[in-house]
């Protein structure tokens, strides 16, 4: 599947801090870093709502990724490898909602291979996405690059014990935080909410994807006892995975209390 790559030919020089490449040599330069993960394949991800079709690479050999994880201390799995109806749900309504992104300093939890991140960069959203496996964020950056002609800016930390070295200027600077299919765990409750409310600005947004986990229900009470509240949305799909068929994700916009 080459029809970004050939795109990109055409368009001017990457921009930021690789403009001495063109949008194509950085694309097979990410492609080189993101293919000593495994083998990759290549498929097409549509929007339910918009409709909109991006071309994603993912890992294409998830048993080897489950070997390495079993040595990993935290015991985090590779979630991040799949594409996952939240992180879609979650593309879907910012690509309904670009204006609400546009131009805003946007902060993505969780990353994974980058379907949430392709959206809010055509919303012109001045993006950061953070996760956990330094695989998620190459492959994050590939597929912006090769669906928008941008990359993230990206940051590595494992935000159940985040560096605060890494976000330094960063308390109160992000208007608006995504988050799709973080909760998985109840430890992963309090440490979620303690940075969203260190990051986000006074009445700033969080807009979070979830398929309807426990865990989840946990956060948004107590999200709610420090005075985050705002709607739902349901999202029932269809997903590009039939064994996702029946899934609907809840998508929670939240303000904080200014």
């Amino acid at each position: 599947m080459r029809r970004a790559e050939e795109r990109a030919t055409a368009t001017t020089p990457v921009s930021m801090q690789r403009d001495v490449l063109t949008v194509a040599e950085r694309l097979g330069q990410l492609r080189r870093e993101a293919e000593r993960i495994g083998p990759l394949a290549d498929v097409l991800v549509a929007l339910p709502r918009r409709g909109r079709l991006y071309e994603i690479a993912q890992p294409d050999d998830t048993e080897r990724l489950l070997d390495r994880a079993a040595a990993d201390p935290e015991q985090n799995l590779p979630y991040w490898a799949e594409i996952w109806p939240s992180g879609i749900a979650l593309a879907d309504e910012i690509s309904c909602h670009r204006g609400d992104l546009r131009r805003q300093r946007v902060l993505e939890l969780g990353s994974g291979i980058g379907v949430t991140a392709i959206a809010a960069l055509k919303a012109e959203a001045e993006l950061t996405v953070a996760d956990y496996a330094s695989e998620s964020l190459i492959l994050c950056r590939y597929n912006a690059l090769r669906n928008t002609g941008r990359e993230p800016a990206t940051i590595q930390i494992n935000w159940r014990q985040p560096d605060q070295a890494a976000f330094a200027g960063t308390v109160g600077a992000f208007p608006v935080i995504l988050a799709a299919d973080v909760l998985y765990e109840t430890r992963d409750v309090e440490p979620l909410l303690a940075l969203v409310g260190r990051l986000v600005t006074a009445g700033g947004l969080l807009w979070l994807a979830e398929p309807g986990r426990p865990v989840a229900a946990r956060f948004l009470e107590a999200a709610r006892e420090e005075g985050w509240e705002g709607p739902t949305e349901m999202h029932p799909g269809p997903w590009p995975d039939p064994k996702d068929d029946g899934v609907v994700v809840r998508l929670h916009k939240l303000r904080r209390a200014g």
